[in-house]
């Protein structure tokens, strides 16, 4: 099979690395898209995908992104008509299922965002739609989605590459000893159509956990990247390209997440997490939170940040939600060659 995965967001890369190397090794050929967004093209260069940049991303506003979707979809289609593909393959890629349609190809379309606008073209266009357990059902056919397409998968969308991920950690050395904890900050996804929350509100929390952790931030691209390479910041490690989920779960003692994926990335692996998401929280993040994986807290305070660090403690990995993983993955690679049977 030639089989398109359309790789629109950073988190894409991570989920589907290891199901590209797979497919390959099995005889089968891959072609690879994305878009300059946040983190994706360094994090293609770090896993070594080859990969075509095609289009642009076309920032927050609704009124742009609604001008820029048919001219994305345009340009992938131009630029895909002869490839002579058999299989499209995204994760709230939106663009991928309208143009899988006009090339008359089949898709199979992810998504685990039940706020995300673009599913309802997306769920119309798509063969098969695949979304998390803990999504509820109710919500997916709210947009459109025809129940005969909708399959759900074990546990959430992170345990798809967890699973693996997280046998090479228990591989490896125990990490040196260190004289101060190190936290990792994930800033808030403010080009997201969905986000609604603020802007750069942790600054005062980051400044002081400064003074007594090693911080790191982990900045989605060069504008938002700019913010922290502001002098109040000269004590905080500021990461501007990519940086591998193995480093930063071995390193991490304390992770703090205005976002989703790479939240529930660290709270799955066990890292002590806490949540500051401004919005309402997903389906999947509700489960999480039930079960005791993070901590939310989107008011959160340079007191009750500093009390963290105090009583932050590594828990064990998710196993429940990494077996579900690997049961998901096998269902994803199953559905993708059932498409060309």
């Amino acid at each position: 099979m030639r089989i398109w995965f359309d790789l629109s967001n950073s988190p894409h890369v991570n989920m589907f690395s290891a199901l590209l190397r797979d497919l390959q090794e099995e005889g089968h050929q891959v072609v690879i898209t994305c878009r300059p967004l946040a983190n994706t093209i360094d994090l293609l260069k770090l896993e070594a995908i080859e990969f075509t940049v095609v289009g642009d991303h076309y920032g927050k506003r609704f009124l742009r992104k609604a001008l820029g979707f048919p001219i994305r979809v345009a340009q992938l289609r131009n630029h895909l008509a002869h490839e002579g593909l058999d299989a499209a393959v995204s994760q709230s890629s939106f663009h991928s299922p309208i143009t899988s349609r006009l090339l008359g190809v089949p898709a199979i379309y992810m998504n685990d965002n039940e706020h995300a606008l673009g599913n309802v073209p997306a769920f119309l266009a798509a063969k098969r739609i695949l979304v998390p357990e803990y999504l509820r059902m109710d919500k997916v056919k709210r947009q459109g989605a025809s129940a005969k397409k909708v399959r759900q998968y074990p546990g959430v969308k992170e345990g798809l590459y967890l699973w693996r991920l997280a046998d090479e950690l228990d591989r490896l050395p125990t990490a040196e000893v260190k004289n101060r904890p190190s936290i990792y900050i994930r800033p808030e996804p403010w080009t997201a159509q969905y986000y609604r929350g603020r802007t750069n509100f942790l600054d005062d929390v980051i400044m002081a956990l400064s003074a007594v952790a090693d911080v790191t931030v982990l900045p989605r691209g060069k504008e938002q990247a700019l913010h922290y390479k502001d002098q109040k910041f000269k004590g905080v490690t500021l990461v501007t390209g990519a940086r591998a989920i193995q480093q930063i779960a071995r390193d991490c003692d304390l992770f703090i997440g205005a976002g989703g994926t790479m939240t529930r990335e660290m709270a799955v692996l066990g890292i002590p997490t806490i949540s500051v998401y401004q919005d309402e929280l997903l389906d999947v993040d509700q489960h999480l939170l039930q079960i005791g994986a993070f901590i939310h807290e989107p008011e959160l305070s340079i007191a009750s940040a500093l009390s963290h660090v105090e009583t932050a403690t590594k828990q064990g990995k998710r196993r429940e939600l990494l077996e579900k993983g690997r049961l998901a993955y096998d269902l994803l690679k199953s559905e993708i060659l059932d498409l060309h049977s």
